[in-house]
Order: structure tokens, then sequence, then C-alpha cells
């Protein structure tokens, strides 16, 4: 059975994470960090400093300043890392991807099986259309999100400059006059209620429209997608690892 930590453990996706945990005999939840005092059915930390037990993965559901504290304890125990946590600056991603040198890190901006899916089509179909196509994504998440546009957006994205390597990102056009420019890629962000996660690629041709779209009903695909990539990376050699990997096991 495999021992995790939750880091962010009284957070919505952690939740999730525990409450999916407790139905699986392959999985047991050891302990939490977390920040705020909270009431939960596993022993929780203040900070990384002082847990007195080892876990065999880390699921980091947390904030993205945690960062060093989080890599700071895995790297002197040795112990995996599914970060889930969005947002990261330049200097947190790279934080990120050293600490890959030294233990298996697995970072995707979206746990979901389903997105994931969706990144490889939005490669193969923008490399099937060409630059004849305007691509534009847009997202939409509920009102308590911090950041935009979302860390899957960007996934997205990025998946489409990977075949469209002149391409560039813009954010809005309320201050432009001006034609679109073929390079770009747009991205909109729709903020309220409590829209899980909404997330649409659209490639825009003459006399044609393509739409490719994932629809979250619940945070338990991303719970569901973090248990998967914890159970993946337990044993793995260090490294930087992604869902992509996890899909292809």
């Amino acid at each position: 059975m495999i021992e995790i930590l939750l880091s962010g453990a009284s957070g919505r996706l952690c939740s999730a994470v525990a409450r999916l945990a407790a139905e699986r005999d392959d999985v047991h939840i050891l302990a939490g960090v977390e920040i705020a005092p909270c009431d939960l059915p596993f022993p929780v930390y203040a900070s990384f400093d002082e847990i007195t037990t080892v876990p065999d993965v880390i699921i980091d559901c947390s904030h993205h300043s945690t960062v060093s504290a989080l890599l700071s304890y895995a790297r002197a125990h040795f112990v995996p890392v599914v970060v889930c946590t969005t947002g990261h600056t330049d200097e947190e991603a790279a934080m990120i991807r050293q600490a890959a040198k030294d233990i298996p890190v697995l970072k995707s901006q979206n746990m979901s099986l389903g997105i994931n899916v969706l990144v490889d089509l939005v490669k193969r179909t923008a490399s099937i259309l060409g630059d004849e196509y305007d691509i534009e994504i847009l997202e939409a998440h509920h009102n308590k999100k911090l950041d935009a546009p979302s860390g899957t957006a960007y996934m997205l994205a990025e998946a489409a400059k990977s075949v469209k390597n002149d391409a560039e990102f813009v954010y809005g056009r309320h201050d432009v006059r001006q034609a679109r420019d073929k390079r770009e890629i747009g991205i909109s962000s729709i903020r309220g209620g409590t829209i899980v996660g909404e997330h649409e690629v659209i490639f825009a041709g003459r006399d044609e429209v393509i739409k490719i779209s994932h629809s979250a009903g619940s945070r338990d695909l991303f719970a569901t997608g973090a248990l998967k990539a914890a159970l993946y990376l337990c044993g793995k050699e260090a490294g930087f690892y992604t869902m992509e990997d996890v899909c292809r096991d």
C-alpha cells in the first residue's frame, strides 16, 4: 500500500484525493501539511519541518509559494512529488526542474486524463490544419480561482505552439485596433460561480470552425488523476515526469 502525504491538506483538491483514497485498498493518506488549523482524519502538520514520518509519495495541491519548503523536504528524504499546484513563477518552475535531478517529480497543469488527451488532439489538429486556421482558447473557472489564464489554458496553448513555432500568445483584445495576425493564439478567461473547469480550443478557418472542448463535472476527475500519478511515480528514478507519461503507461 502506498502511503501519501497531502500538501495543502484541507484544500478542495486534496479533500477529494483523501475521500477517493479512503475508497481504495492500494493507497492510504499518511498525513497532511496545512497552514490553517483543520480537523482531518489523519495527522496534519503546520509545516514540513514538523513532520515526524516519511511517506512514499507527496501530492501537492497547496499554494505555489510553498514549493521551496516542499522540495527541500522531499529531497532530504528522497520522496517523489506529484505537483498539482499551478501559478508558479519562473523561479519556482526552475526549482521544480532542478529538484527533478535528485528525486522523481511529476508536474502537470491539469491532472485530468481527458485534458491530456485533449492536449494531444490539439497538437495533431494544429499540425493538420496549418496556418490557414486561427486558434483561440477559451477557459472558464469558479470565482475563487486566483490565476488567469488557467494553467490548463497554457498547456493547450503550448500544445498548439509546438507545431506553430512562431506563434504568439495574446490575452484579450480590448485595446487592439488592427486585424488579427496569423501568428496569434488568443487566450480568454471567464471567472464566475462554481464552474469547476471548462476549456475549449477553436480552430477558425475559411467557411468552417472546429471546436475541441473538455468540461469537468467535479474535482473528482482531477483527484483520480493525482492518485494515478502518485502510484505511477513510486519506484521511479529521479527525473521530470508529466501526465503524458502516465497516459502512455
